[in-house]
């Protein structure tokens, strides 16, 4: 009996892994090739998206900090420029970001799924959109590189909303 019980929680585990597998994709890496790697795939953890803060100056995004569920990660990115934040609303998430850059990250633009807009930085450079390959997933994490003073590339990791939901 107690076989029977760990088979049945053994398969329950495989299915919903890979139920989250099937959903998980990635959009990126946009931007240049300099800076060091940065990875908010263990912020995840700690629950949605709630709130991004991003500092900007006239030409670049210079830094970017995210809070999953009420824990922000570690800043990336420069001191200088202007701080911008902005939370998200309970159960809300992001469904597309799009941008401009160049050498660097040059705008950040996140369309959430109450259809608000929540735009960092200026209008120039080449263009990017970045979408979940599955329907029903949100913006999961953030990963890129960046250097002591900018945001070189970022990229976007998509995925199933987590049941675990409080706000920063």
């Amino acid at each position: 009996m107690l076989t029977v019980a760990f088979l049945a929680l053994l398969c329950a585990s495989a299915s919903a892994s890979e139920l989250q597998a099937n959903s998980s994709s990635f959009s990126g890496e946009y931007g240049g090739h300099g800076g060091r790697r940065f990875s908010h795939s263990g912020n995840q953890l700690d629950g949605p998206i709630t709130a991004i803060r991003v500092r900007v100056n006239s030409y670049y995004i210079i830094g970017l900090q995210v809070c999953y569920g009420k824990v922000w990660s570690d800043y990336v990115g420069g001191k200088l420029g202007k701080l911008k934040e902005i939370s998200l609303y309970p159960g809300e998430s992001v469904v597309q970001v799009s941008g401009k850059y160049k050498n660097y990250l040059r705008k950040l633009v996140f369309v959430t799924d109450k259809s608000r807009v929540l735009t960092f930085g200026k209008d120039r450079g080449k263009s990017f959109k970045a979408v979940p390959l599955h329907p029903n997933t949100v913006l999961r994490f953030i990963s890129g590189r960046s250097g002591r003073s900018i945001i070189n590339a970022i990229g976007f990791h998509w995925g199933v909303y987590p049941s675990k939901h409080e706000n920063c």
